[in-house]
């Protein structure tokens, strides 16, 4: 069985970690899909597709996990079920998605394609990390080594916190 894991890992986290372990346990494989695979350089959206793909890719090898149980794709976002779950199913192919998101759950639920929620693995907040970044608080432990070396690589935080000033300036002078 393969499995499909959906997220925008802005930062990939712990909670994302043991989720693809916990599916690994259950499939053959994983192909995780980075959704906003075009954004970055945005306060929600800070690291690129190849940034986010290294950080999982560094991950799953530190823990590891062998090379040909995952694959690692992006996917534009398309504000629309239906073309986005095509989108997906022309990259891949795969038996279950696993989400805890509703939406994603629904866009799938129009396919009939079988969806299962994972469990919650602690109270990681891709969101929460960044705000702990940007306001200098102790964010490392929320993340694996390797994205806590990735992010210091690429000078992810300071991005973070320019992102966060041009964004509040722009909407001050709005």
């Amino acid at each position: 069985m393969k499995g499909l894991f959906v997220g925008r890992f802005q930062p990939f986290h712990l909670g994302h970690l043991k989720a693809i372990k916990w599916i690994l346990e259950r499939c053959e494989n994983v192909t995780v899909v980075i959704g906003s695979s075009l954004e970055s350089f945005t306060e929600r959206n800070p690291f690129t597709f190849e940034e986010r793909k290294e950080m999982i890719k560094r991950s799953l090898e530190k823990e590891s996990v062998k090379e040909e149980r995952y694959e690692i794709i992006g996917i534009p976002d398309v504000f629309n079920c239906e073309r986005w779950v095509k989108s997906i199913l022309n990259k891949v192919k795969f038996d279950v998605v696993f989400t805890r998101s509703l939406w994603v759950k629904q866009c799938f639920d129009l396919f009939e394609i079988p969806v299962k929620e994972h469990p919650m693995f602690g109270r990681y907040s891709a969101r929460k990390i960044r705000r702990m970044m940007e306001e200098d608080k102790d964010w490392e432990e929320l993340v694996p080594r390797t994205v806590s070396k990735s992010v210091k690589e690429i000078r992810g935080v300071e991005r973070l916190r320019d992102l966060a000033k041009t964004d509040k300036i722009s909407s001050a002078s709005t």
